[in-house]
């Protein structure tokens, strides 16, 4: 079970929000781990992730309001920095906007055969034409349920779509509300606000990119 199956939002939207990411299992593959999410890591940042588990720290993702991970040139430095603080115990998660990006990711992650088990949120359906592309059949699917008990006590929908992208909750509503009023407002850009609510997510799990035109129509 993964906290990345609860995302909202229309189809449309959804095609555009995926997240990769690798597990192991204690006494079994976690041999070396630690490496091995490293190099994950390193994988993912040749394919234009739209966040990681290590951008997180200010001095190397933001500036000011700014969302500059696909702006730092060569990113492999910001990577190799961050990296320096990554431990095995970590959460080596990519996030990408583009099936493509995912689709290229996976295939070097295929070829490095680290023995490390990598599991895809998504669209089904892409995900899994993304599998049959490069000869590789899903060992397993999951789906969530969605919410149930006093729904009528939830935020909109509006704001839900981009709560749910940090699946443990760590976006707030309240924050979500603020920052559209602040866009709104013209204190801030739709693209400012996104990289300000991705903050709080430590896994790399939100996407800001979505988030932007999520807050843009909102």
């Amino acid at each position: 079970m993964t906290n990345t199956l609860h995302r909202q939002g229309s189809p449309e939207s959804l095609r555009r929000d995926y997240v990769v990411f690798s597990t192991v299992a204690n006494g079994h593959n976690d041999q070396g781990a630690e490496e091995k999410k490293r190099e994950f890591l390193r994988m993912a940042a040749r394919h234009g992730p739209v966040n990681t588990a290590i951008v997180q720290e200010p001095e190397v993702v933001n500036e000011g309001a700014k969302w500059v991970w696909n702006s730092l040139a060569p990113p492999t430095v910001a990577v190799d920095q961050a990296l320096e603080k990554f431990t095995g115990s970590a959460h080596a998660t990519a996030t990408f906007d583009n099936l493509d990006a995912v689709r290229g990711f996976v295939e070097e992650l295929i070829r490095a055969d680290m023995g490390i088990s990598i599991n895809i949120s998504g669209p089904l359906d892409e995900v899994g034409s993304c599998c049959r592309e490069l000869g590789r059949k899903r060992h397993s699917a999951e789906h969530s349920l969605g919410v149930f008990g006093k729904k009528e006590r939830l935020p909109s929908n509006q704001v839900l779509e981009i709560s749910t992208m940090c699946g443990h909750g760590m976006v707030a509503f309240g924050l979500i509300t603020k920052i559209i009023d602040y866009i709104r407002l013209g204190i801030l850009t739709p693209e400012e606000g996104a990289a300000y609510l991705a903050r709080p997510c430590t896994c790399g799990a939100f996407n800001p990119s979505r988030a932007a035109e999520l807050l843009e129509s909102a």
